[in-house]
């Protein structure tokens, strides 16, 4: 959902975009450049943090994007122009989405180097790269038809996907150096704080830098649209939205100048005027929820048009019904929502 007060944020850069393959100097040794994206989120911001491991000069990466040809022969042009000749010394990842974790594997093997990330979406995405889960083939199906999703044709696309996620992510690191909340350790003679979320990965990790107040915020905070959130078939009574929401207004606890930093749309300052935006976006949704069970049993699929304005591509709807089920379950699971499973196979939510 796109952000309708982004006036109350604020762009240091201002309109101010990398080249392709080129780099941005945000701060002192903190580079920005992105990558292209193959759906309707055109693209990531990636980060090139100047480091030291061992003795050694060189960078950290931090995140990665697809595993495609054109965002290899892109990472080729930085590391012909933007290393100053220097070594790439680890790759830290922020979660296992396939725009964040698809060239990790290239990456480390080419740089010789390791890969950091949480251990839950270390061994999700280990397991993802070689099967469909929660990504789409016929469990998925199943799941958004049960939700409401009956479209013949729209199911048959969605059993199709069987290789979602491996067409993306085609392989992970043997290895890993384990992140986790409240880990610190040094980046460039600076100290970093991890910060985990939850909601939108299983175990996002943010980094948060007191020293140049800026927050590497993955997709867990992003300035121009509202992060998804979303229940999928390997946990279908989860209730993804509550833990998003609370792992959001943990973010307040930062400075509130500090530097924003997120996967999709440019840096920002704002914090907590974006994360409030955001809480007051999830509660004026789940209102519009609630008033809809309140007159009468509603499913995931037919809410899709209360919760989204824009009319929705195949790719766009399974993450719209991932969301839509999120608002149900956490509502259905503060006990604000009854839920009962009708003769045709498909949940509905009320009031009573």
């Amino acid at each position: 959902m796109a952000n309708s007060r982004e006036s109350e944020l604020h762009y240091p850069l201002g309109d101010a975009l990398p080249a392709p393959g080129a780099t941005l100097e945000l701060a002192p040794g903190v580079r920005w450049l992105r990558m292209g994206l193959p759906f309707a989120l055109d693209h990531i911001n990636l980060w090139l943090l100047r480091d030291e491991i061992d003795g050694q000069a060189g960078w950290t990466i931090v995140d990665c994007g697809v595993a495609n040809p054109a965002t290899q022969a892109l990472w080729e042009q930085v590391f012909a122009n933007e290393l100053a000749g220097l070594p790439v010394l680890r790759v830290i990842v922020t979660h296992f989405h396939p725009d964040h974790i698809g060239l990790a594997a290239w990456l480390t093997e080419k740089w010789q180097c390791r890969l950091w990330i949480s251990a839950t979406d270390f061994h999700l995405a280990r397991l993802a790269s070689g099967s469909t889960v929660g990504m789409g083939g016929h469990s998925a199906a199943a799941f958004f038809a049960s939700h409401g999703l009956v479209d013949e044709e729209s199911l048959a696309k969605i059993r199709a996907r069987s290789s979602y996620y491996p067409s993306m992510v085609p392989n992970v690191p043997a290895s890993f150096r384990r992140l986790m909340n409240g880990l610190q350790f040094q980046i460039g003679g600076h100290n970093w704080h991890c910060i985990t979320g939850y909601g939108h990965a299983p175990e996002h990790i943010s980094l948060h830098c007191p020293d140049l107040s800026l927050l590497i915020s993955g997709d867990m905070v992003l300035p121009r649209i509202s992060t998804n959130v979303s229940v999928v078939d390997v946990e279908p009574e989860a209730d993804p939205l509550t833990l998003y929401l609370d792992s959001i207004r943990q973010m307040l606890t930062l400075p509130a100048d500090t530097l924003v930093l997120p996967a999709h749309g440019k840096p920002f300052s704002g914090l907590h005027a974006r994360v409030d935006q955001l809480l007051e976006h999830h509660d004026e949704r789940l209102a519009d929820v609630m008033q809809a069970c309140a007159a009468k049993p509603c499913h995931a699929a037919e809410l899709l048009d209360l919760l989204f304005k824009r009319k929705l591509d195949l790719h766009q709807t399974t993450f719209a019904m991932g969301e839509s089920a999120a608002h149900l379950n956490a509502l259905w699971l503060q006990g604000r929502l009854q839920r009962r499973l009708d003769a045709d196979g498909i949940y509905r939510f009320s009031t009573n």
